[in-house]
């Protein structure tokens, strides 16, 4: 019952804030104009995110009484830095080190880890702080992802028995669902980096916090996110395969093709929700299952994901070769 009142509240907080943050005049505090990389046609304002964690912060203090202060407050420090970078722009070191800082904080804050893994905690957070911005590109996908994802945490969390985790993942989750309220397609307003950027660090410390709790293994936040990691990863690979300058802005993730090709985000959006749900309740289920079934279920996912990217490719060839023509 209480995961379930910390949901509402954060929900309600943060689809007040939101909405706030969508107005005419605080709209313009910092505004998404099209460019090579996106999906829209016109300017949108991209401080949701800071209606999200605002909200998610208030809740977090009310609810989780304090829980996990350390990455409460990396996570908030992004959030304000990175608002920054909305707002006007920060350069690729300034980006980058301040990441690094907040998962080198961490790691060393909250082991201890064996010397060995240190090292691959940090790329690994950091990796996850990049890859669900580089996945904050069509109306409804981040924060349905946050959902799903911040929702399995906290189920996982309260069955195993740890109301602090599940508290504060049952946190980002409802403050997620607030903020979908206004982003869903038609989106009145984005996530900005000030909210991508902490929701992927709050992913990969959750998700490591809960595997050196026990509370779940460590395939258990790749499984549940997978839907972002499969897509954000195996286009870094195709990109550098193709000699591409992986810094530049591009449109070529699974998801971007899909809309490109003419699927509307709303249509996108609900496919990516009936896959995040299906990586969910797998993760879920396969919890405390067997080896041998987790290594069954997490093979039926490679299979599944192979097969939509092959299908993808395909069809983005067909269409380039019919324009071609």
């Amino acid at each position: 019952m209480k995961l379930l009142i910390t949901f509402a509240l954060a929900f309600a907080l943060s689809a007040a804030v939101v909405r706030l943050l969508a107005t005419q005049r605080l709209a313009r505090l910092a505004l998404d104009l099209p460019n090579e990389r996106s999906l829209h046609d016109r300017p949108i304002p991209r401080t949701g995110g800071i209606g999200l964690m605002l909200a998610a912060a208030l809740a977090w203090g009310l609810s989780a009484a304090g829980a996990l202060p350390v990455i409460a407050a990396l996570a908030g420090a992004l959030a304000a830095l990175f608002l920054l970078d909305d707002v006007r722009g920060l350069a690729v070191p300034v980006r980058f080190g301040t990441q690094l800082l907040a998962a080198v904080v961490f790691v060393t804050s909250s082991g201890p880890y064996a010397l060995w893994l240190m090292p691959m905690l940090v790329i690994g957070i950091v990796w996850s702080t990049n890859l669900y911005n580089f996945m904050d590109g069509a109306n409804g996908m981040a924060g349905g992802m946050a959902v799903a994802g911040f929702g399995s945490y906290a189920l996982a969390a309260h069955v195993a028995g740890d109301l602090e985790v599940a508290l504060a993942a049952s946190v980002i989750a409802g403050a997620a669902a607030g903020f979908l309220v206004w982003n869903f397609d038609p989106a009145r307003i984005f996530l900005g980096d000030a909210g991508s950027i902490p929701l992927g660090f709050l992913a990969a410390t959750l998700g490591v916090t809960g595997w050196s709790r026990g509370l779940w293994p460590f395939w258990f936040p790749g499984l549940v996110f997978s839907p972002f990691v499969v897509d954000a990863c195996v286009t870094l690979v195709q990109r550098a395969l193709r000699g591409e300058t992986l810094s530049q802005a591009h449109r070529s993730h699974y998801y971007q093709r899909l809309v490109r090709m003419g699927w509307t985000h709303r249509r996108l959006a609900l496919a990516q929700y009936m896959l995040m749900a299906a990586a969910a309740a797998t993760a879920l289920a396969l919890r405390t299952a067997p080896a041998s079934a987790v290594a069954m279920g997490l093979s039926a996912w490679a299979v599944t994901y192979i097969t939509i990217a092959i299908v993808i490719d395909r069809r983005w060839r067909a269409c380039a070769a019919a324009s071609g023509s």
